[in-house]
């Protein structure tokens, strides 16, 4: 019985987000909806909590993925909607919807979320988003969060549009533009325009009156391009701009993504 009204529940949604299948659902009755997200190439997800209620409004988290990749990462190496359903369920966390959009035409891209990518985050996504669904459509209800270079492409985009959020999470990522994707011809400008370090000192005013607040975390190295220096490197800048910045570390490559995902959505959606 319990499974069909969940089952129910998840076509429900799919009305409500048209050209969006139900994929997964979560213990406790949240869905996982799978589309292509508009401005995208290939499919991406959405996370509707349990209860999902139109007349409520709702925190958004989006989440960028690592490269190559895909938004599948994050319900198979990490179990988002176990960890979302349930945390809400314990009143541990406020109920939220998670977006995932994928970047590139397939999974073996190896590039940067900027350029094109940030025009499909911000000019696409994002708008569609508040339309279809009953967010909170402003940066008091906007995370955008990331592991690897999803890391990266969470802090550059959250301090280059940070007027759109209030919260900026990277997990294990870096905090320089590499000389790829859309970067791999860039001129020095462009470069450091892109450069999350000379972002967060050029827009210190604004994210400090704004209480804009950061997350950084880091587990062991997993690429030969960046370490966890870097996260604590970051960390001590942001510190040093009198901005607000928590952190994590974990000591153990197992289960090091899973331990940082949990860490940061605990602290950004603490109920």
């Amino acid at each position: 019985m319990f499974a069909t009204s969940v089952f129910l529940a998840s076509l429900l949604c799919a009305v409500a987000l048209p050209g969006f299948t139900p994929l997964e659902q979560g213990p406790q009755g949240g869905t996982v909806l799978s589309g292509v997200l508009p401005g995208t190439e290939r499919p991406g997800f959405v996370y509707l909590p349990p209860h999902y209620d139109e007349a409520s409004r709702y925190p958004v988290v989006y989440l960028l993925h690592g490269m190559p990749g895909s938004p599948g990462e994050y319900l198979a190496g990490i179990r988002l909607a176990a960890y979302a359903d349930d945390g809400i369920a314990a009143g541990r966390i406020r109920p939220f919807i998670a977006v995932a959009p994928a970047a590139g035409p397939s999974r073996d891209y190896n590039g940067e979320w900027a350029g094109p990518l940030e025009t499909e985050v911000m000019q696409d996504v994002i708008p569609w988003v508040d339309t279809e669904l009953s967010t909170i459509p402003d940066r008091r209800g906007r995370i955008i969060a990331g592991l690897s270079a999803g890391g990266f492409g969470a802090a550059d985009i959250g301090l280059r549009n940070n007027r759109s959020f209030g919260t900026i999470i990277s997990w294990s990522g870096y905090f320089h533009p590499l000389r790829d994707g859309p970067f791999r011809k860039a001129p020095a400008a462009e470069l450091e325009a892109n450069d999350p370090r000379a972002l967060a000192s050029e827009y210190r005013s604004y994210l400090f009156a704004r209480h804009v607040r950061f997350f950084v975390s880091s587990g062991p190295a997993h690429s030969h391009w960046f370490g966890p220096q870097e996260t604590v490197d970051f960390a001590r800048e942001l510190r040093g701009l009198g901005l607000p910045v928590t952190t994590f570390y974990y000591s153990q490559k197992q289960g090091e993504w899973q331990a940082q995902f949990d860490a940061g959505l605990d602290w950004a959606l603490a109920s």
